[in-house]
């Protein structure tokens, strides 16, 4: 495929993704279905066309990796902090580190039995099914209100952060119980105090910067963090969540006397700017993700029986677990909830380097792509389930009322 070629089908890819973004709000179907039904559709065709998209082994998880850290930080800035919403945020807390136990510590023994693996490589295995994808969450929580939306944020982000811990305490440990612990403790601690100091420089420097080149340089700089953060195996979505806190509750850092007078004066309009750029780019990355995952996808493993019969297993355990946890931290939105833990890019991105690490048969790959698509489109429930009006039982008649005619 030459150069004009392939600049036409760059083109192409984001305006059928503006397309389907489109579309999908107005039908109310999550766009992720219909961006990897495009990417599907797209093999045949440019087959016929006598051309192939070469390396995408190494294009998909780059691109993949980027919408993540975007998809967090668009998610992030829509947060506003205040005591009052310190139960919401402590509750989504809570339903992502259980949330994520439940389904790991219930997938890695049936993975452990079924393959034969030792219980470390069954461990590796579970990881990536069990954690919630923001990049999928986020976007397709509008429907909720907004104290909803921001359950969902803090949910399926830390959701996330915990999941990219495990994983890669898991991955690099020498598979003793010792080493994983540590790895665990020395990740998690380690990341919290980095990002923690990350995040507030970056907040700093959007806060006083000026001039018409600003932002393309400071997202170059939170991308370059958090591929730092990863080459040392810390879990550098925390920075990425803390930085966009950061920045769109300023308070947080002009209480400290140091810098109370450090924030521009034009700072709203600053923030209201670079929010434009982070929801554009987001939106362009994601597009191009979730279509080369649809084209990259080997269509046979998605009609491998055994790769059907794994994804219910999974899908089962993700929402059986999460409806006995949204009783105690559900709150009235538990029905909407239930249905909004879908898995999504994260999963794809941790289950590309399992696959490095522990041998699996292709149907696993099958059971992947199946397990998103169906929680992508679980998310319908939840949207129909936020609009029935609530239930009211007719009142009983007072005593010595005539009854209500029943003709």
């Amino acid at each position: 495929m030459n150069v004009h070629v392939s600049i036409l089908f760059a083109s192409a890819i984001l305006l059928v993704a503006f397309a389907i973004e489109r579309a999908g709000r107005h039908y109310r179907i999550p766009p992720v279905i219909l961006l990897i039904a495009a990417g599907m559709l797209t093999k045949p065709l440019l087959h016929v066309a006598g051309w192939t998209l070469a390396g995408l082994d190494m294009v998909v998880p780059i691109i993949g990796t980027i919408g993540l850290v975007l998809i967090v930080l668009e998610g992030s800035l829509d947060i506003s902090l205040s005591r009052e919403r310190l139960y919401s945020a402590r509750a989504a807390m809570w339903m992502a580190w259980l949330g994520f136990l439940a389904c790991f510590v219930v997938l890695t023994p049936l993975i452990e039995l079924y393959f034969a693996f030792g219980y470390f490589k069954a461990a590796v295995i579970a990881v990536p099914f069990a954690l919630i994808s923001s990049a999928v969450a986020i976007p397709n929580s509008q429907f909720l209100p907004a104290h909803g939306r921001e359950f969902v944020v803090y949910e399926s982000a830390l959701s996330d952060i915990i999941g990219v811990i495990v994983f890669f305490a898991l991955v690099h440990s020498d598979g003793s119980f010792l080493g994983i612990v540590q790895g665990l403790l020395g990740g998690g601690l380690v990341s919290l105090v980095l990002s923690v100091i990350c995040a507030i420089g970056l907040a700093l420097i959007l806060m006083h910067s000026r001039g018409p080149i600003r932002f393309l340089p400071l997202l170059a700089g939170l991308l370059g963090l958090y591929a730092a953060g990863k080459l040392l195996y810390l879990s550098p979505l925390i920075m990425v969540l803390l930085f966009g806190l950061t920045i769109n509750n300023p308070l947080l850092i002009t209480r400290v006397p140091l810098f109370e007078h450090w924030m521009s004066d034009h700072y709203d309009t600053t923030l209201n700017e670079f929010k434009a750029i982070a929801f554009e780019l987001t939106f362009a990355v994601r597009g191009f993700f979730f279509i080369l995952l649809g084209y990259w996808t080997d269509l046979g493993t998605l009609a491998m029986p055994k790769a059907w019969f794994g994804a219910l297993v999974v899908l089962f355990i993700i929402y059986l677990s999460r409806a006995a946890l949204l009783r105690s931290f559900g709150g009235s939105l538990a029905p909407s909830l239930l249905w909004l833990a879908p898995r999504g890019l994260i999963t794809v991105l941790l289950y590309l380097t399992a696959r490095m690490v522990v041998p699996v048969p292709e149907w696993v790959g099958g059971s992947v792509l199946i397990v998103v698509i169906v929680s992508a489109l679980l998310i319908l429930v939840a949207q129909r389930r936020h609009e029935m009006p609530p239930f009211k039982a007719p009142l009983p008649a007072a005593p010595g009322a005539p009854a209500e005619d029943s003709r």
